[in-house]
């Protein structure tokens, strides 16, 4: 049976989606089949971190509808075994049906390695969505204060909810910036209360690629990409050390 990972964050700006994508393709690399859903309704950007955007695409909520099946997700052009399921352009996230969406992920346990889930920011309706069925909920924050109490709040309802396996990834770490802050990694830790994951570095080739409408691991093999690269193996229960920043 595969895996159902929900990547949340308190809010907005966290790097969440690239983060996510990133996640996904490292995994699909390594000979895993891996299927991404956007559960971001009405703000869908994880087409443009996969390098997707330009291709048809089928909403989860088409499947969840009956309009077309789990096997109608699109596949990637340059990574097999890579496949997405995007968000739709508009739909009312409290008329969702949870049991259609658990079921989904059911069939997805089934036919993949690994589900990413692509979380709303935020608490709402599409957050519980997203994490009410997933085995592993990974919260992303920046060292920022705002980013880390958010990221906090988040951690605490998913434990409310009763979920176990909950870790943090600390991204656009800078050194510098941790320096001038006196700021260090197990004040984060502290601060938003999560086993750490994996840290990821500041790196400009993340909104280069963005731009380009590339995956990050297609536009550079150091910095963010490898950052994500150790996550994933770690995800996988691969002995690999973090970052170093």
């Amino acid at each position: 049976m595969g895996e159902v990972i929900s990547v949340i964050s308190g809010k907005g700006g966290t790097g969440k989606t690239t983060i996510c994508a990133a996640v996904a393709t490292c995994l699909a690399v390594d000979g895993k089949r891996v299927l991404c859903i956007d559960a971001d309704i009405g703000l869908r950007n994880l087409d443009i971190a996969l390098g997707m955007a330009e291709l048809p695409l089928a909403a989860f909520t088409d499947v969840l509808h009956g309009h077309c099946n789990l096997s109608d997700a699109a596949e990637h052009p340059q990574f097999p075994g890579l496949f997405l399921l995007t968000a739709p352009v508009r739909e009312n996230e409290d008329l969702i049906s949870a049991d259609g969406f658990r079921e989904l992920l059911d069939q997805a346990r089934r036919d993949f390695d690994f589900c990413l889930i692509d979380a709303p920011a935020g608490i709402g309706a599409g957050f519980r969505l997203a994490t009410r069925f997933a085995d592993r909920c990974l919260v992303i924050s920046t060292p920022d204060p705002a980013s880390m109490r958010d990221a906090g709040c988040a951690a605490d309802l998913l434990i409310l909810d009763g979920k176990e396996t909950l870790q943090l990834i600390v991204n656009r770490c800078a050194p510098r910036m941790f320096s001038k802050m006196e700021l260090t990694v197990d004040d984060i830790m502290d601060d938003v209360g999560l086993p750490l994951l994996g840290l990821v570095p500041e790196d400009t080739d993340v909104m280069l690629a963005a731009a380009y409408g590339a995956p990050l691991i297609l536009s550079t093999n150091g910095g963010a990409a490898e950052a994500c690269l150790r996550i994933s193996r770690r995800l996988r229960g691969v002995p690999t050390p973090l970052m170093k920043l």
